[in-house]
């Protein structure tokens, strides 16, 4: 009775090595195409590792599209810049040999610390340019500053004019220009045609007398 349970130890334990070892020998096609969870988009040249067989690495193409040769029980790793680590394994009951994957990368975003660069290598060279440097004036000196002489008339040779300047001017011009025109006609002495007029009286005059 003993010698038939032992052997029947034994045949079930080859047994299960036979179909342990078949297992392992068994290849499987592993293919699919990877894409981002939340786009839908194609996630190209990403790295996938076989933690299984020495970590050997193979990668996607432009069109997120892989395949390559696996053993049942495998764990294959997926990694991305800008993507978190996604990781599966290989059904060990796969009927086929041939196994397809949709794989979707969660897309990761990494909060970097703030970065402060300085133009001083050295503190001594801060300390120096610190201890030399022009304080800035306060709010009373800035004002001063704005609102003195030099200060306007640069900003009126530089800003343009507004529609109330360009009015008032065209004012000026046309008031200026209707004195002058009703100067020149009540007041001949301001007319340039009677002054000359005027001296060809008097030597129109001088001439008769002169023939007299």
């Amino acid at each position: 009775m003993r010698y038939c349970i032992a052997l029947m130890l034994l045949i079930f334990s080859v047994t299960a090595f036979a179909q342990q070892k078949s297992a392992q020998d068994k290849l499987i096609q592993f293919s699919g195409i990877i894409t981002d969870i939340d786009s839908g988009n194609v996630i190209p040249y990403v790295t996938i590792t076989n933690l299984s067989a020495k970590s050997r690495r193979v990668g996607a193409d432009y069109r997120g599209y892989f395949t390559f040769i696996v053993s049942p029980g495998d764990t294959i790793l997926f990694t991305a810049i800008g993507y978190k680590k996604f990781s599966t394994i290989i059904p060990v009951s796969t009927p086929d040999s041939k196994y397809t994957i949709m794989v979707k990368l969660q897309s990761e975003v990494i909060n970097l610390p703030t970065v402060r660069v300085f133009p001083w290598a050295t503190t001594e060279e801060f300390t120096h340019e610190f201890l030399s440097m022009k304080l800035a004036d306060d709010d009373l000196a800035i004002a001063k500053k704005n609102l003195s002489k030099s200060s306007i008339n640069g900003l009126i040779q530089s800003l343009p004019r507004d529609g109330g300047e360009i009015s008032s001017q065209n004012y000026r011009y046309n008031f200026d220009r209707m004195i002058n025109k009703n100067m020149v006609q009540t007041n001949p002495l301001l007319n340039p045609f009677a002054w000359g007029k005027l001296m060809q009286q008097i030597f129109d005059g001088d001439k008769k007398r002169g023939d007299n």
